[in-house]
């Protein structure tokens, strides 16, 4: 491990020498995750990419995407895309990018299972801005909005991420 490892705890994620509070799937963390289980994903797992609304905030990074306003996300399970940034129209299961609320302004992408997608094994486990503390996601990690601000700012581009069961 190094400074740049994310680790996730009973208590928080840890990173930087700094603890902070999330929130992760409703689902629980597991370690056979399902595409719609709501858990979030047991393992070594590496940031591969981070979007942010142009609109809201300053890009946190150089490396960082804009989402501009056809960014999806595919969760087609089965499709050749799954587990992938598609655009509209797209007329399979996906996720908006660029939503009304604040929860991807700021979105730091993962490699659960990308980029060579197994079908049902679930897709885009993000870290991103939450609804509120305590609120289980969909398997995703979150936080509190200027704690990923400072994450976002200090992660790099394949700094690994720990995800361990119990």
């Amino acid at each position: 491990m190094t400074p740049e490892t994310l680790v996730l705890t009973k208590l928080g994620l840890r990173f930087a020498g700094r603890l902070f509070p999330c929130s992760i799937g409703k689902g629980g963390i597991k370690a056979d995750k399902r595409e719609g289980d709501g858990a979030t994903p047991v393992g070594k797992h590496r940031i591969v990419g981070m979007y942010y609304r142009p609109d809201r905030v300053t890009p946190p990074q150089p490396w960082a995407v804009p989402i501009g306003p056809r960014d999806l996300w595919s969760d087609a399970s089965g499709q050749p895309d799954y587990n992938h940034h598609v655009q509209a129209p797209y007329s399979f299961s996906c996720e908006q990018l660029r939503r009304a609320d604040p929860l991807y302004d700021i979105v730091l992408i993962t490699d659960w299972n990308w980029p060579d997608a197994r079908a049902g094994k679930g897709s885009a486990i993000f870290l991103h801005q939450w609804r509120r503390a305590g609120y289980g996601t969909e398997g995703c990690i979150a936080f509190r909005r200027d704690h990923l601000r400072w994450i976002a700012e200090r992660v790099s581009l394949g700094s690994e991420l720990i995800v361990r069961e119990g």
